[in-house]
């Protein structure tokens, strides 16, 4: 975690305690802040999902902002930039803007938004990076069939069948490889996961 992704997430804490009725005076933050930097310097806190300084129905308002966005093909990030670039009303996902900052939008990966979204809202598309687990194959040579390991990969293709309703995906590994993978959100879902950035 850099220093600047350090004070974002200080910062957050303090408007949410402010909102919250229980202001905190600058000699508390400065104690808050030089504990928070010593246990990351200790290394005991390894991974932040930004997406947990969200109250429950703000996290629902951005799933339904995700959702339709991506209804409609476009990037969910790329439209609140756009809105703030033409200094437009977001609507219910106004608080992003007004809370959390740019930064914090660009620190959302999809593997943060699987931790708290409904599988349903997060798509696959082209481009995205993704592991696969060699639970995928039939047999894994020379392995324990029931050791889980993951492969990076990239998607570059996606399909759903109109009759089966059925989505196929075909990824592409780091040694040019490629594998089709069918029933994607389906019954393979389990063997598929958001690569960590």
């Amino acid at each position: 975690m850099t220093q600047a992704e350090i004070e974002a997430v200080l910062q957050a804490a303090f408007r949410q305690c402010e909102r919250a009725g229980y202001p905190l005076g600058e000699v508390q933050k400065q104690i808050f802040a030089q504990v928070v930097e010593a246990r990351l310097d200790d290394r005991s806190i390894v991974s932040f999902n930004p997406l947990a300084q969200l109250t429950p129905g703000q996290r629902e308002a951005l799933w339904h902002f995700i959702q339709a966005q991506e209804q409609q093909n476009q990037s969910w990030k790329a439209a609140l930039l756009n809105d703030w670039l033409q200094d437009s009303d977001s609507g219910n996902v106004q608080f992003v803007r007004d809370l959390y900052g740019v930064q914090w939008l660009e620190s959302i990966t999809p593997a943060h938004l699987a931790e708290y979204a409904d599988e349903a809202i997060l798509k696959l598309k082209v481009g995205d990076r993704i592991e696969v687990s060699n639970a995928l194959w039939e047999w894994v040579s020379g392995a324990d069939p029931n050791s889980r390991e993951w492969f990076p990969c990239l998607v570059i293709n996606l399909q759903e069948d109109p009759d089966t309703a059925q989505s196929t995906c075909i990824i592409r590994f780091e040694n040019g490889s490629e594998y089709e993978i069918q029933g994607i959100y389906d019954w393979n879902r389990s063997n598929w996961r958001w690569a960590a950035k």
